[in-house]
Order: C-alpha cells, then structure tokens, then sequence
C-alpha cells in the first residue's frame, strides 16, 4: 500500500502529480482517458469514481490525476489519496511485462532497432525527465519508416502545449539524429 510522499502540481492546471513512497509499477506506464479503459485496473477504476477525474497515468513512484476543472483540488486531492494509499505496491509481475514488451522490439528490421534506440537515448535524456517532472510521459506506439508514432500520458496527454509546442520541439531535436522524421501524437 503505497504512501503519498508529496503532491505537485503541473504546468496542466488541472492535473495533479502525486509521488509515491513506494513504486505502483516497474516501468510499466498506466495510462487511461476514461473509466471504460479502465475498467480491468482496479486503481483507475476507483479513482474514476471519483467525480470530476477524466485521466489516471501511474508509473513507478508517481501518479498524475487530471480533472475536468470543475472541482476545487484541495478536496478532490483528499478523495484521490483514498484509492491510491489502498492500492497494491509493484510485484514481480510488473517486472515480468517489462521483460515482455521488451520483446515486441524484436519485431523490428536491425536497421530499424538501431533507429529506435538512438532516438530512445535521446528521449529518455532530453525530454523524458521533463514530461515525468511534469507529471506526464510520452510512449512510442511505432516507428514506420519516417514516422514515429507517440502517445502522450498523465498530464501531459491533456495539456494543450504537448500537441503543439512540445511535439515541434521533440520533432525538432529527433531531426539532429533522423533528419528525414517526422513525429506524429496519437
């Protein structure tokens, strides 16, 4: 059962960064726009309940909670603690999908997995801390030839700036290694 640590709040107004004691997941980002998606994770689901939430994202020590700028986040921030501090820590299981989805880049042309993982080491030092600081994280959904596919989380997925400033920034800074690519949010 994890404990709040600390709550933060974002560039996003209406979301909410929560850091956790201890990890919910290992590197398995949770990322959920809606109860119905959520419905076979028992924390998410729990915090859609709670009126006025449209977007749970967990990874590791951190949860992001956005609302629909309806509710006033002192109380709504003392509802969400609720299922957070009640919900299970990490388990080997968590540990066993990393391993898995680590598979899926076998899929890959060499040439592609060599692509995918200089633009990853780019990623995960110029712009992942950032979003993660953020209360938010970016998920690649594919690389086909020129295009690689995104996916924003947590705050990040509601904030207007990710779709358009953000994404020309890391679209802009991936042109230094792949000049030819062209970054697409889904």
């Amino acid at each position: 059962m994890p404990k709040i640590a600390d709550i933060e709040g974002t560039p996003n107004k209406n979301a909410l960064k929560f850091i956790l004691k201890e990890p919910l997941t290992w590197g398995i980002a949770r990322s959920y726009d809606n109860a119905e998606a959520a419905q076979d994770d028992p924390l998410a689901s729990a915090l859609f309940d709670i009126d006025h939430v449209t977007n749970v994202f967990y990874i590791d020590h951190w949860i992001t909670v956005t609302q629909d700028g309806e509710a006033n986040w002192q109380d709504l921030a003392r509802e969400i603690a609720d299922p957070i501090r009640a919900a299970p820590a990490a388990t080997a299981q968590s540990a066993e999908t990393v391993a898995a989805a680590d598979t899926i880049l076998a899929n890959l042309s060499p040439e592609d997995q060599v692509r995918l993982e200089k633009i990853n080491i780019m990623l995960d030092e110029e712009v992942r801390p950032y979003l993660q600081h953020d209360g938010g994280d970016l998920h690649i959904l594919g690389l086909e030839g020129n295009i690689l596919r995104i996916h924003y989380q947590g705050a990040c997925g509601t904030c207007p700036s990710s779709i358009s400033g953000t994404l020309r920034g890391i679209e802009n800074m991936l042109k230094t290694i792949e000049p030819d690519i062209q970054v697409v949010a889904i």
